[in-house]
């Protein structure tokens, strides 16, 4: 099922179009600027407060809680308890021993998708050709159909139900409490299967036939012949049978603890893992996180010089052949400005939270500079050597 859309864009349109990018481009390349440089601060304020936990964090037994340690930054392994049990209140469904169930939902409804082809005209206008194409199919949410550029026919119900998380409230390792949120997805999830039970509470809940499938729920007449609103809900479980923590130890809880710079420590991980271990992984993410902040900055500065220099490929595709080499050379600009302002403003970034290092690598980069000049001209010529 589909249709095709034709469109043209006058040229005086197109120009509005790219003045309007044009200052979207500036606050992008600003907003990527600024990201850059708060993404090294926080990199090293992490790095920082990561290597300050590193020095003082105390590595306990989870038998008992110690009145010495009150208010240390401790390292904690044992075994987990759920302190109650997780439960869809809704549908009746439960887990006794987990940590957590998850409640996914599917909508059997009509979903859009288009695909465009657009050739330039002489005198700068713009025909687009778009062909859009609609389906049932099974997704989680809801597509808003009445965004749909043909909407009559393909009216997508509301949602009755959502997908959602049911967690325990408090857990414990060992001697030692802590948040069911905390730790309730560091380990395994499996399936959990619905029994005819809970399908009639489902049923009574949702004021439509449920029958049990694929050991899940199935909201509709027919599990065979869906319908547009047809539901299917399935449910997994969390378990857990031991956690490794580096906290503050309050009372008998395990909390984040504050660094004297103000960044919260608060490791988790499955299974009996050392503290060591532990700030290793936690400084590994820090620096993912980083080189990923960094890359989407970068990409943000390209994209919003892309669009600063994208009104000179419009007003050139008066005569489209030479719009499409604007367009190229600008594309380029926008490359080279990328390269070159994205690593100096990182190195700005770097330098104003860390000056002395910053200073004493430019010192050693350029003593080394002045000792291999001075090395090549300490050094006689082959022409001179040779007469």
């Amino acid at each position: 099922m589909s249709f095709t859309e034709t469109t043209r864009t006058s040229w005086f349109a197109r120009l509005k179009n790219a003045l309007i990018g044009f200052l979207i481009g500036i606050v992008l390349v600003i907003g990527s600027i600024w990201a850059l440089v708060w993404n090294e601060g926080r990199s090293i304020k992490t790095y920082r407060a990561l290597g300050e936990g590193a020095s003082i964090v105390v590595s306990v037994g989870a038998d008992e809680v110690s009145p010495s340690n009150e208010g240390k930054l401790v390292h904690v392994s044992g075994k987990v308890k759920a302190g109650g049990v997780p439960s869809d209140e809704e549908f009746g469904v439960a887990a006794d021993g987990a940590l957590a169930i998850r409640r996914e939902v599917e909508m059997y409804q009509w979903v859009e998708s288009s695909e465009s082809t657009t050739e330039k005209k002489l005198g700068g206008s713009e025909e687009t050709v778009t062909t859009y194409k609609y389906a049932r199919e099974w997704q989680q949410g809801r597509e808003n159909s009445s965004d749909f550029r043909q909407p009559e026919g393909h009216e997508n119900p509301q949602l009755i139900v959502e997908s959602q998380n049911f967690t325990v409230d408090t857990a414990t390792v060992g001697a030692f409490t802590v948040s069911g949120e905390d730790i309730a997805y560091l380990g395994m999830q499996t399936d959990l299967k619905v029994t005819e039970e809970e399908a009639r509470g489902a049923a009574d809940a949702l004021s439509r036939p449920v029958h049990v499938d694929r050991g899940g729920l199935y909201a509709g007449a027919n599990v065979s012949t869906p319908a547009i609103g047809d539901i299917r809900i399935s449910y997994t479980r969390a378990d857990l049978g031991e956690a490794s923590l580096v906290a503050v130890q309050e009372g008998g809880s395990l909390k984040p603890y504050t660094t004297t710079n103000g960044r919260e420590i608060f490791l988790t991980a499955s299974g009996n893992v050392d503290a060591t271990q532990m700030f290793a992984d936690a400084e590994a993410e820090n620096s993912l996180i980083t080189w990923l902040v960094r890359a989407g900055g970068m990409i943000g500065l390209f994209i919003g010089f892309s669009l600063i220099f994208s009104i000179l490929g419009v007003i050139a595709d008066v005569v489209p052949f030479f719009g499409s080499l604007v367009g190229f050379g600008t594309g380029l600009v926008a490359l080279v400005l990328t390269a070159l302002i994205g690593p100096l403003v990182i190195a700005i970034g770097w330098f104003a939270y860390r000056p002395l290092l910053s200073l004493g690598l430019l010192a050693g980069g350029a003593v080394v500079a002045f000792g291999i000049i001075w090395r090549r001209r300490g050094k006689p010529s082959a022409t001179a050597f040779g007469r």
